[in-house]
């Protein structure tokens, strides 16, 4: 039997979820264990979710936020109580050791306008969350970013389907980290801005 990529099989079996009748179940689940240790993230089962039943797009959204940051709670956890033991082992998986130095710093210059923007970015959540906790993010500040953040990105992608479908699709696969790079430009923007007329 053929070596198989074990990411490329979990990919499939994550995709194979859009077909069964616990598909939004098991959304719940990928959102969830994606914030905390899993390598998929939830968009890939969200997008033909949304594409089978567009007029569930903004529950399923709901739900993959929900879940999304009950998930980013559970990293914080990990992060904050369990970081030697459970936390550097994930970090060291993913090869994100030297991301997690600098997304320390970055978190102790910015916090909830980082947290935020981690949401929409390529860079896996968990790294985010297990860093929040183990720099000791303050747990309100954390969940509300994480809600406007992870919530921002889930509806955006559920919206977007609902009204267009699947040429949208095929537009967000092709340049989806294009378009998270200038979703994160336009939020850092209006940081700055908010910072420049308050200072």
């Amino acid at each position: 039997m053929a070596w198989r990529n074990p990411i490329r099989a979990t990919y499939d079996w994550v995709l194979g979820w859009a077909e069964r009748p616990g598909g939004p179940w098991a959304l719940a689940g990928i959102s969830f264990a994606e914030s905390s240790f899993f390598p998929i993230p939830p968009d890939l089962l969200l997008i033909p979710l949304c594409l089978a039943a567009p007029q569930r797009a903004m529950w399923l959204a709901a739900l993959c936020t929900a879940s999304s940051v009950l998930g980013g709670i559970f990293g914080y956890l990990i992060g904050m109580l369990a970081y030697e033991s459970i936390g550097v082992p994930i970090l060291e998986f993913y090869n994100l050791t030297a991301t997690f130095d600098d997304i320390g710093a970055l978190y102790a210059a910015y916090t909830a306008a980082f947290v935020a923007i981690a949401g929409f970015t390529p860079i896996p959540y968990k790294v985010f969350t297990i860093a929040a906790g183990a720099f000791q993010v303050g747990f309100p500040v954390f969940v509300v970013a994480s809600v406007v953040g992870r919530g921002g990105r889930f509806f955006l992608v559920a919206g977007l389907l609902r009204l267009f479908g699947e040429p949208m699709k095929e537009f967000i696969d092709r340049w989806f980290n294009l378009l998270t790079v200038a979703l994160v430009a336009l939020i850092v923007a209006g940081f700055l801005v908010v910072e420049f007329l308050f200072r």
